[in-house]
């Protein structure tokens, strides 16, 4: 069995190594973010977007570094990481947090990271072939402020979604903004195809400023297949002809059901093949 490696700090552990102390801020306070990413055959996709949303996201939690973590250092920390552990296609995940002591108020905002890998069976984004049966989770909603759209290391509402999600044998569920419109699902964005035009939640609604929502929404403004952002309602959902959701890791994949509602897979089919052939 070959073993793991993870790079924390420029330095390789093994996976399993115990290296964050008690006092790390993100294990206190949730005090920090982090980007998902994916490999195809060797080279990280959309590494210009992931540096500008973790600088963004920085920027907001006045983490200082973030001019360093540019495109350059993404492409080259994920590069290292995947030949030591001799991975062609893998998905990343950069934990970026505060350093240093303090209690609430922090006495530095110097950042430190953490970047983990996880083989690939594939280099190509797979569509899923069951569709998602998934519902609403109305337990908690998301608050529409200046960090809702980063992806900060404060999860817990992910994290009840989450149990609700299992607790009903879902495979995913939405959740709502404060005002009760469609927001995301637990780890993805949302698009919904009604009347042959398709709809995502705006940023204003509160949801991730995902990077693959972006690249979806160029894809989209390619094929000039009308694109809407905007306050979704979660009735619409009984009315879509086509429900999906996007992140960088998995790509698009279709919901097949929300209740007694079913929905198609064109569009989403569609927007997959052209998703592959922009990172293949």
């Amino acid at each position: 069995m070959v073993r793991e490696y993870i790079l924390f700090q420029d330095e390789f552990y093994p996976a399993d190594a115990g290296i964050l102390t008690a006092d790390n801020r993100a294990f206190r306070y949730g005090d920090g973010l982090f980007e998902t990413m994916r490999m195809s055959k060797g080279n990280l996709a959309f590494p210009e977007s992931h540096a500008d949303r973790l600088q963004a996201g920085m920027k907001a939690l006045k983490i200082e570094g973030g001019t360093l973590l540019d495109s350059y250092f993404l492409k080259q920390k994920t590069g290292e990481l995947a030949r030591k552990n001799r991975q062609s296609n893998a998905r990343f995940r950069l934990s970026v947090f505060r350093e240093g002591a303090g209690l609430y108020t922090p006495e530095s905002n110097r950042c430190g990271y953490l970047l983990q890998s996880w083989a690939l069976p594939h280099a190509e984004y797979e569509f899923n072939r069951k569709g998602l049966i998934v519902d609403v989770y109305d337990e908690l909603t998301k608050p529409t402020g200046p960090l809702a759209n980063h992806k900060t290391a404060n999860s817990l509402l992910y994290v009840m979604a989450g149990i609700y999600r299992k607790s009903r044998q879902l495979d995913d569920a939405f959740i709502l903004n404060q005002n009760g419109f469609l927001c995301e699902s637990i780890s993805a964005n949302v698009f919904v195809v009604y009347d042959k035009q398709l709809y995502t939640p705006a940023l204003s609604e509160g949801c991730v400023s995902g990077v693959m929502r972006r690249e979806v929404m160029r894809l989209a403004k390619m094929q000039d297949i009308p694109l809407i952002e905007a306050q979704v309602s979660p009735e619409i959902l009984n009315e879509a002809e086509e429900v999906f959701v996007t992140n960088a890791g998995s790509g698009i994949s279709w919901v097949m059901g929300y209740g007694r509602k079913r929905y198609f897979n064109e569009m989403s089919r569609f927007l997959s093949q052209k998703l592959n052939e922009q990172i293949l």
